[in-house]
């Protein structure tokens, strides 16, 4: 696949995820380089839709531990079960968080950010990583978000 993506322009949320994601999965079938893989998916997601931050921490050594992303700088390690990627990790499920200020024991790698959202990524039945996606908006993820996001997480998890 070219280096390049192509975003209708004048689309609903929803399709743009549906013409990305099998851009994306084009993009890291074949490439057997993993951090090659996430850097190209935390930058085909910013690009189509501007996120504020996106990108993966890796499960090392009983934490989790900053992969590539695309964004201000950010905590380079976060402990199991501790703020939203932590917690995600240890319930094995999606965090969203319309209000990250409202989470009990956020950490706030960057005060610009106001909402959340983090996807486990799997190998078998272990999370090996997450997808953390944050905004500078409130409120500016929802099931859409969610839907797509954790699509495009399992494809990534059956690369692993």
């Amino acid at each position: 696949m070219a280096e390049s993506l192509f975003l209708p322009e004048a689309a609903t949320k929803a399709e743009k995820y549906e013409s990305l994601i099998p851009q994306i999965e084009a993009l890291i079938t074949g490439e057997p380089d993993l951090y090659a893989n996430l850097a190209n998916i935390t930058a085909a997601l910013r690009e189509a839709f501007g996120f504020f931050w996106v990108g993966f921490y890796l499960v090392k050594n009983e934490q989790l531990v900053l992969g590539p992303f695309q964004g201000p700088i950010a905590c380079t390690r976060i402990n199991f079960g501790k703020g939203v990627c932590g917690t995600a990790w240890k319930e094995k499920k999606t965090q969203l968080v319309p209000d990250v200020d409202a989470f009990p024991g956020h950490i706030a790698c960057s005060s610009a950010s106001k909402s959340e959202i983090v996807i486990p990524v799997f190998r078998g039945e272990e999370v090996a990583m997450v997808l953390d996606v944050d905004s500078d908006q409130l409120a500016d993820f929802d099931e859409i978000d969610q839907k797509y996001l954790e699509e495009l997480m399992v494809i990534l998890g059956k690369s692993l």
